[in-house]
């Protein structure tokens, strides 16, 4: 570890929201946008920097499928924060509406919204072909995808056949998303801030923003590489909420590598008997980088994770079953890191 790696402190750099509109056990998809709404609303109270929600399909505790429609509502509902995706998946729509959406969304809300792509399919194999057609591929044509949106935003297109009405023209800054090295090695060839997803693939987070800083080249829109780190946080005023509320994403995670995806339950005391040995293993070594405590835990291990990223910016998912807990979870982040 070299000297530069404890320059930066928690107050040095930004921290955002990712939001999935989870649908609750016993709660409704209105209740779920309602939650998010209201998260919203407070991570900008607490200063926060964007808002993002992300696209995924066929997953009963998942609201935010029409992602460009919540990212409207969640902007129409607040006034100064950034809000986006995280993600748009690319590979389930034609550039050209995607364009459109956010060239609609930008002129609605004028410097506020961010478009995160990514290329995994958000869903499964059925769902896939559902949403894009059997002539679809599985996100091979990524590039060439992003390619064709980045020049549909550009002011020159308006010499072309096909043009995106609202978009072309109009600084929408672009996102690439990635848990892997592929979209790593893409953001920096293009010179686009890369965001990484820690918080469900932690042991490929080195490598890959390793791969992004290393071939970064300059670009028109950044001139230094810049990353922004995914981490889930479950934080509360004592060590032993904070694990509570925890198990909620843990009986989510689990009932997804069951294959048996359901509502966000509501929190237990112990796992144990809920998971057998080898699910815990398999759950664990996924969210190992996830970050539970009370305050003081919370700040240490957010200043550790740092540390070892050097990120830019830090969006925190937080799967957490009641909404006060879910917001108080948020504040302590807020408080911790001098935002509040």
């Amino acid at each position: 570890m070299n000297a530069d790696r404890h320059q930066k402190t928690l107050s040095d750099i930004s921290y955002s929201v990712l939001d999935l509109a989870s649908i609750v056990e016993g709660g409704s998809v209105s209740g779920a946008f309602k939650n998010t709404v209201e998260l919203a609303k407070h991570a900008e109270q607490w200063n926060y920097n964007r808002f993002w929600v992300a696209e995924h399909h066929s997953m009963p505790g998942i609201a935010s499928s029409a992602t460009s429609v919540l990212i409207g509502h969640v902007a129409g509902k607040t006034e100064r924060i950034r809000v986006g995706s995280g993600g748009i998946m690319l590979p389930n729509h034609a550039p050209l509406v995607i364009a459109e959406q956010f060239g609609t969304l930008e002129a609605m809300y004028p410097g506020r919204i961010d478009l995160g792509l990514g290329r995994a399919p958000g869903s499964d194999q059925f769902t896939a072909m559902a949403l894009r057609g059997a002539e679809r591929n599985n996100g091979q044509d990524f590039p060439e995808q992003l390619a064709q949106l980045r020049s549909y935003l550009d002011a020159d297109s308006k010499h072309n056949r096909v043009r995106a009405i609202p978009g072309e023209g109009q600084d929408i800054p672009i996102w690439l998303l990635g848990s892997s090295g592929f979209s790593a090695a893409l953001s920096a060839q293009l010179g686009l801030p890369f965001s990484f997803a820690s918080h469900f693939s932690p042991e490929n987070t080195q490598p890959a923003l390793a791969r992004y800083r290393n071939n970064f080249q300059p670009s028109e829109v950044l001139d230094k590489p810049y990353v922004m780190v995914g981490i889930n946080v479950f934080a509360a005023d004592t060590t032993e909420e904070a694990k509570r509320i925890a198990t909620s994403y843990q009986q989510q995670f689990l009932n997804l590598i069951r294959n048996t995806p359901g509502q966000l339950s509501p929190p237990v005391d112990t796992m144990e008997g809920i998971w057998t040995e080898y699910e815990k293993a398999i759950v664990m070594k996924q969210l190992n980088a996830s970050i539970i405590g009370n305050p003081e835990e919370v700040k240490e291990q957010l200043q550790r994770f740092l540390d070892e990223t050097q990120a830019d910016e830090m969006i925190i998912n937080s799967a957490i079953y009641d909404q006060r807990a879910r917001l108080r979870s948020y504040e302590i982040i807020a408080e911790i890191t001098g935002m509040k």
